[in-house]
């Protein structure tokens, strides 16, 4: 198969963007150009590569090559920065070497963006906030190059290192826990105390009450999709939640969060998965990440 790059770009610009307009101000052609490149792209593979919705989405078989699409646009990028060349027009249009990486949310607000920072120069972030559980899946479709995820078997192509765990206590404030809590953390209380969840997906709260019941649990749910949300939520004493110990020091001290018990709490694993290329790049990323998980998790 002679796959054309520019077709390639198309593909990817046009996916990433969402509608053939933004792929076309992307690329500084016309819609048109883009369609062309695109139809002409599904020519040479024989396989309808895009849905044409709103926004487009990229069928199976439009997912394979999206995966090398961005596979040769990273190593291209490379390239570009280790011969330190001047770019020619058509790489002009793909900028600094971009990498999507797959962050959850709790490590996206603590310890990962000072990592992110001391990246080298010329690395753009693309970030897709996703619950360490899920962030393969956006490894397998071909959306980020590289994912911070609780999974530890490798996704297809991908190699998988342990970073460390990070903690989560089962914390509130100390009104709340005289409140619902009197008798400590028991099953009982557990079943009737308000409870503040990320969203339908976190599982976190309801592990630790299974575990400490015996048995699954229902009580009042609050659904709060953002990290500093959700330690605020509990903050206010809308209820209880797993915190990471990275963000409770201060308030602990204070006094203004205090835990619900010993033992209450749930290590997360982390794994760092990428794509297996020889990519510098991507490597210098993993270096930081590793670096920082060193310093900041268990």
């Amino acid at each position: 198969m002679d796959l054309q790059l520019d077709q390639l770009r198309a593909l990817d610009a046009t996916v990433a963007e969402g509608t053939l307009e933004a792929a076309a101000r992307r690329l500084r052609v016309t819609p048109s150009a883009v369609s062309q490149r695109i139809k002409a792209l599904e020519g040479t593979v024989g396989r309808i590569l895009l849905q044409r919705s709103k926004p487009v989405r990229p069928t199976e078989s439009g997912l394979a090559v999206l995966r090398l699409s961005r596979q040769i646009e990273l190593l291209t990028g490379d390239t570009a920065r280790e011969l330190g060349a001047a770019a020619t027009e058509s790489e002009s249009t793909a900028g600094p070497v971009r990498i999507p990486v797959a962050v959850n949310a709790d490590s996206l607000e603590t310890w990962v963006m000072p990592a992110f920072g001391r990246a080298p120069a010329g690395i753009c972030f693309e970030i897709h906030r996703e619950d360490e559980e899920h962030t393969t899946r956006l490894l397998r479709d071909g959306t980020v190059m590289a994912a911070i995820t609780a999974t530890a078997q490798p996704v297809q192509g991908c190699r998988a290192e342990r970073l460390g765990a990070m903690r989560y206590r089962a914390m509130a404030t100390p009104d709340f826990v005289r409140t619902w809590f009197p008798d400590g953390a028991t099953a009982r209380a557990f079943a009737a105390a308000p409870v503040v969840l990320f969203d339908r997906k976190d599982d976190l709260q309801d592990r630790l009450m299974r575990r400490r019941a015996r048995r699954p649990l229902d009580p009042p749910r609050h659904y709060i999709p953002s990290s500093s949300g959700f330690y605020e939520a509990v903050r206010l004493g809308l209820g209880w939640g797993l915190l990471p110990d990275l963000q409770t020091p201060a308030d602990e001290k204070s006094g203004r969060i205090v835990a619900l018990g010993r033992g209450l709490h749930i290590d997360v694993p982390l794994y760092w998965q990428q794509w297996r290329l020889d990519s510098p790049a991507l490597s210098a990323v993993a270096a930081v990440i590793a670096a920082a998980a060193a310093q900041s998790l268990r």
